[in-house]
């Protein structure tokens, strides 16, 4: 199978459903740019012309309001915000319009809307470019929330939900936009409200979604070395969320940590651990931990992020602590590379 980079990925979903549908187009700032929403969209409109390829003013509610009438005229738009921090102007329709029409209409109104939004850190994007929002999404019915970690799924999770008749929240975290991985080139699609079990294992399952699945990976390696068999569960999609699977994990291992990509608060993480308490305690051998981004507004500066963001090391360190497991017995490499990169290959841009 052929290998694509995950932006590659996303911008082949996106062709292959404009060319089988019509109704399908693109809006956003800077969606025609030359740079294409870090390449996700290059090329697209030259292919597919200035009437299916917009890019559109700083005037986020007003336009996802434009968006709102086409999908309920027939049409499939897609809009990008190259920040999920920009999407916040336009909450009052997706909140309070988009999630409503299909319940409000007794299910006779769709809105087929995707909302791609780009979250996470790098290269000192500051408190209000690096937030990590999706438990704010999450939390409103009538919103589907995904979070593809690779490119294989990245592909499936987009062409699903452009084919969904009601409206998605698209996450995707930039670091993964240059990862490679095996794309068919052929058209399919990744069910919404499915997880992956991304590693099988059987001392202690790990819950995680987005970039936090890689870092999981890594500390399931490391914890490896020292006898422990780590399960890691990638969500995929946070709204509707795959409830099974994640009981069966722990029904497996008995203990639970979850990694989450945002803050820890009132988000992901408190969802995923409340309905394990509720539904399967008594499978429970150990508190369930979690653990997150700090509980600050994200700073610019590299000496200072460098602490906010949770890391394969620190995922060992608290798996150690809960299996009380001494730390010398895991092979752990200090990393050189900057917190602030992904790794070495990466010359940007964000």
């Amino acid at each position: 199978m052929r290998e694509l980079k995950y932006f590659e990925a996303l911008r082949e979903a996106t062709d292959q459903c404009m060319e089988r549908d019509s109704s399908v187009y693109l809006m956003g700032l800077g969606v025609p740019d030359p740079k294409g929403i870090f390449g996700t969209t290059a090329g697209l409109l030259k292919k597919y012309g200035k009437n299916r390829v917009l890019d559109m003013p700083t005037a986020e509610n007003g336009m996802t309001g434009v968006a709102i009438g086409t999908a309920l005229m027939g049409m499939r738009p897609i809009m990008t915000h190259q920040r999920v921090d920009f999407a916040l102007l336009a909450l009052e329709q997706i909140v309070n319009q988009a999630a409503k029409w299909y319940y409000m209409n007794d299910g006779q109104m769709h809105v087929p809307l995707v909302i791609r939004m780009i979250v996470g850190r790098g290269w000192g994007q500051g408190p209000q470019h690096a937030q990590s929002l999706e438990s704010w999404f999450a939390h409103i019915p009538g919103l589907k929330v995904v979070m593809p970690a690779n490119p294989y799924d990245a592909k499936g999770l987009m062409i699903s939900s452009i084919e969904d008749n009601n409206p998605v929240i698209f996450l995707e975290n930039r670091w993964l936009h240059n990862i490679y991985g095996d794309v068919p080139q052929e058209y399919y699609k990744v069910p919404i409200g499915k997880a992956r079990i991304a590693r099988e294992g059987r001392d202690l399952t790990i819950v995680t979604h987005s970039y936090m699945v890689l870092e999981s990976l890594r500390a399931a390696d490391i914890l490896a070395s020292g006898g422990i068999d780590a399960e890691v569960i990638d969500l995929r999609t946070l709204r509707p969320l795959d409830h099974t699977t994640v009981l069966d994990s722990v029904k497996k291992t008995g203990n639970l940590l979850v990694v989450d990509h945002g803050w820890i608060h009132y988000g992901v993480s408190a969802e995923i651990i409340a309905m394990v308490s509720e539904q399967i305690w008594d499978c429970l051998k150990s508190p369930p931990r979690r653990m997150g981004v700090a509980d600050v507004p994200i700073p610019s500066s590299r000496s200072l992020a460098q602490y906010c963001y949770p890391r394969s090391a620190d995922v060992v360190k608290m798996v150690a602590e809960m299996l009380h497991k001494p730390m010398d017995q895991f092979k752990i490499e200090i990393s050189e590379i900057p917190s602030d990169i992904p790794d070495r290959s990466f010359t940007g841009p964000f």
